[in-house]
């Protein structure tokens, strides 16, 4: 991946070295939020922010522009394009793209939702509108979950900005809305699927048409992604261990498939996954 061709993002706030601030949940509190999504299909930003509101949070700032390290200059480029591609995507519907504030940070910081740690992965709160990311993270991907490549990690980018699109859009709300009235548990947990595969398949949106403007794709650039989106299917990351009706985020084949889907497409409008008979 050509990634270097492009301008980078200014909306990036950068809080490593800060460390962890007081009042934050600490370790149980991660593993009560792990216990949560696994065993009950909770999200687990959900229960970070009911045990941080118990002890309070202290709000952090760091400084704000375009790192100059690697690994920030990598997320600068890839936001910078998310923001040139959904900002044309907007335009044409009538509409202006305000993008969110990406908050780099190491170990743990303080969110508008509550206290967020590196063990729950990159995550977009839509409380204050900003994707939060520990750049560790790239090497458990790799590591981990078998899923190399600097493509891989601009999926897993792509899909937090397509959490942000759907707060624009007011899906988010809509979701959130149909859980309250939901019958059961698992049909709640239907709905954050097919939230969680329209943000892949917005990812793969910004994928088709990144590379019409920048051309910064290689060959086995989109298997790379497709990879790592079957890589964070629920099936894949429980191994059988929890129902279908606790997944929270589809499985290995729903992500690849919806992720292609928006990426053959480069259509937002095919990326209708609240209203889609097969997931």
């Amino acid at each position: 991946m050509r990634w270097g061709l492009g301008r980078g993002s200014g909306n990036i706030e950068d809080r490593r070295g800060l460390g962890p601030v007081a009042g934050g949940v600490g370790i149980g509190g991660v593993v009560l939020a792990l216990l949560g999504y696994f065993v009950f299909g909770i999200d687990p930003q959900q229960t970070l922010g009911m045990v941080q509101g118990a002890g309070g949070a202290q709000q952090q700032q760091g400084e704000m522009g375009a790192p100059t390290d690697e690994g920030g200059r990598f997320a600068s480029q890839i936001l910078g394009s998310t923001e040139d591609v959904w900002g044309a995507i907007f335009r044409q519907a009538g509409q202006q793209y305000a993008p969110p504030t990406t908050v780099i940070y190491t170990q743990g910081t303080s969110t508008g939702c509550g206290f967020g740690q590196s063990a729950m992965g990159p995550f977009y709160c839509p409380a204050d509108r900003r994707i939060y990311l520990d750049l560790d993270f790239f090497k458990q991907l790799e590591t981990q979950f078998g899923a190399p490549g600097e493509f891989a990690r601009a999926y897993v980018i792509a899909h937090e900005v397509g959490h942000h699109i759907q707060t624009l859009t007011g899906t988010s709300a809509q979701v959130r809305q149909a859980q309250q009235g939901a019958r059961s548990q698992g049909e709640a947990n239907e709905y954050s699927v097919r939230l969680e595969l329209q943000a892949d398949c917005y990812a793969g949106v910004w994928a088709k048409h990144s590379n019409d403007q920048r051309g910064w794709l290689d060959p086995g650039d989109v298997e790379a992604g497709m990879r790592a989106a079957s890589a964070v299917g629920d099936d894949a990351l429980t191994k059988g261990r929890v129902s279908p009706d606790a997944f929270t985020h589809g499985t290995s084949e729903q992500r690849t498939r919806w992720f292609t889907i928006g990426y053959q497409s480069g259509d937002p409008d095919s990326c209708d996954t609240l209203r889609a008979p097969r997931l």
